[in-house]
């Protein structure tokens, strides 16, 4: 009804293109307008100043021969300004938009490794960028954003990446693992010759009481039984010790069977061996 009346309406971030029998006349913003259709007049169409964005998958290779796909966001849109450019010089803004990307992704990341690839996405998307803002400004369109959201090496890549890095994981799992059993094992062995040492001090704390007992014995005899001598006492307490031996012995449950020669004169002998042991170690000094 209100294009039978002459009037048309333009809705907001939207532009009409009005032409005058068929030529370019003007550019109307959005509100209401008269539009003498009788005159010639007429809306060539509409254009949208919004925002508008446009996902491209690029794929090319790296310079290290890996085929990657490379996705780019483009946020664009249409300058006000420059309405009357942006709707007659371009026939498919997208096409071209996409063509730019192309050319620019295709130049940049042969000249990169793939790990040098995701490192330098932002400059590559800056590059992206640049490109399109110089080219796409003579057709009346400004850039507002172009992201990489994403590379994505080809499905064999991916999985022989993913190996690669489990491997160096486990390397440094396996490292970690020796150093602690290596501090394990010599703690250990700190402990044991700290036990071992301290056995060794009580052994001969033992050994200097026995000594010490002895000696307070023999001169105990001496003093009480007159006639007898240093000698006789060693001989008994000898003899004491020898029965006392082979009471533990039997004892035992868990002791070997020992043979040894038993009687009086086994005594004697015993007590010469260990007397002549002591003299021998006494002559070495």
């Amino acid at each position: 009804m209100g294009q039978a009346l002459g009037c048309v309406q333009v809705d907001q971030s939207t532009v009409a293109i009005k032409e005058t029998f068929g030529k370019f006349d003007d550019v109307l913003e959005p509100g209401c307008h008269c539009l003498p259709w009788c005159l010639g007049s007429q809306i060539a169409g509409h254009l949208s100043l919004r925002v508008q964005q446009l996902d491209v998958r690029c794929e090319t290779k790296t310079k290290d021969n890996v085929f990657v796909n490379v996705v780019a966001s483009i946020q664009y849109r249409a300058l006000a300004d420059k309405a009357e450019d942006a709707f007659y010089k371009l026939s498919n803004t997208r096409s071209q938009i996409q063509a730019y990307v192309f050319d620019v992704i295709r130049a940049s990341v042969p000249k990169l490794d793939l790990d040098a690839t995701f490192e330098q996405k932002n400059d590559i998307a800056k590059a992206v960028e640049e490109e399109l803002e110089k080219a796409m400004s003579h057709y009346g369109f400004e850039i507002v954003q172009t992201l990489i959201v994403d590379i994505e090496p080809d499905e064999h890549v991916k999985r022989a990446m993913n190996e690669i890095n489990a491997a160096s994981r486990m390397r440094v799992a396996a490292s970690e693992k020796a150093e602690a059993e290596k501090i394990l094992q010599i703690k250990r062995a700190e402990g044991d010759a700290e036990s071992k040492y301290l056995a060794g001090l009580g052994i001969a704390r033992q050994r200097q009481a026995i000594v010490d007992g002895l000696r307070d014995s023999v001169l105990a005899f001496s003093v009480n039984v007159p006639g007898t001598t240093s000698k006789d006492v060693m001989d008994m307490v000898l003899v004491t010790q020898y029965f006392d031996t082979m009471k533990e012995i039997g004892a035992s449950s868990k002791s070997n069977s020992v043979f040894i020669p038993h009687g009086p004169g086994a005594v004697k002998d015993i007590a010469s061996q260990i007397r002549e042991g002591l003299l021998q170690a006494n002559a070495t000094k």
